[in-house]
């Protein structure tokens, strides 16, 4: 499986220093963030080029509100989401990575009718067939990625998410595993991962203290057999820290001995 860090994790004072950088680690791919990328699109590319080092995906992040009560605010969090698909076609990413929702729920509760809960079900079932036409027409996944609870009250679990998209029943649209928030919510990580084998398209790596694999305490090796034993093939991407906290240097240093302990574990 190709490995692949957050453009925020690699030093450089350029995009395309950041990509060199990539390079001389070892690394395949670079994972970008979805705000502001549009404006970046030119130099990724030709950075891309350049280095051999590819895109892996656009995490869109908390951009908007797909499940927001007002529609005006639905449209421009889809806009958002649609102008990332782009995005990700046009620096050669696989997919797009979301989380459907960030904190409590905000849709009222209609029951006997329908639960806060029931109506969020709905209103993402259908803002993703929406967006799954969009993604084939483009040629691009989307990724739904559950987080833990801390951060979310609605999709914690990869049973949750699998739930999801295995109801649209479209190839674009799969999950994220993310060992960060499977050590927090899943009470067997190798388990889980061979549970949702069929919907798995991405994989987000992390410490369970979100420092680099090997810094704490996730049994990488238990997580690397699974995947393989599942015939996983697509991109595994750190995801360490905050993107609005983060400090390359505090990384630089590490990711070598993480990445060849990766290796080694059967991470490539």
């Amino acid at each position: 499986m190709p490995i692949a860090v957050q453009e925020d994790m690699l030093m450089g004072d350029s995009l395309l220093e950041k990509f060199e950088r990539a390079a001389e680690l070892g690394v395949d791919g670079i994972e970008f963030w979805g705000r502001g990328l549009t404006e970046k699109v030119p130099e990724i590319v030709a950075a891309a080029e350049r280095t051999g080092v590819r895109a892996a995906a656009v995490n869109h992040g908390s951009q908007g509100n797909l499940l927001d009560p007002d529609p005006a605010e639905r449209e421009r969090a889809l806009a958002l989401l649609r102008q990332s698909i782009v995005n990700a076609v046009d620096i050669d990413a696989a997919g797009v990575i979301v989380v459907p929702h960030f904190g409590a729920a905000v849709l009222p509760d209609l029951m006997p009718y329908m639960s806060a809960a029931e109506l969020e079900a709905e209103m993402l079932h259908t803002h993703l067939r929406t967006l799954s036409d969009y993604a084939e027409a483009l040629g691009a996944d989307l990724y739904v990625e559950p987080i833990n609870r801390y951060e979310t009250h609605l999709l914690n679990r990869l049973e949750q998410a699998a739930r999801v998209v295995r109801r649209l029943d479209h190839p674009r649209v799969k999950i994220v595993a993310d060992l960060f928030h499977m050590a927090l919510e899943e009470a067997d990580i190798p388990t889980a991962l061979r549970d949702h084998a069929d919907c798995i398209r991405y994989v987000h790596l992390a410490d369970n203290n979100r420092r680099l694999p090997g810094q704490g305490m996730t049994d990488f090796a238990a997580a690397a057999a699974a995947l393989n034993e599942i015939g996983y093939t697509g991109w595994a991407a750190y995801e360490c820290g905050s993107p609005s906290a983060n400090n390359p240097a505090e990384y630089d240093a590490d990711l070598p001995e993480s990445l060849a302990m990766l290796h080694a574990l059967g991470f490539a």
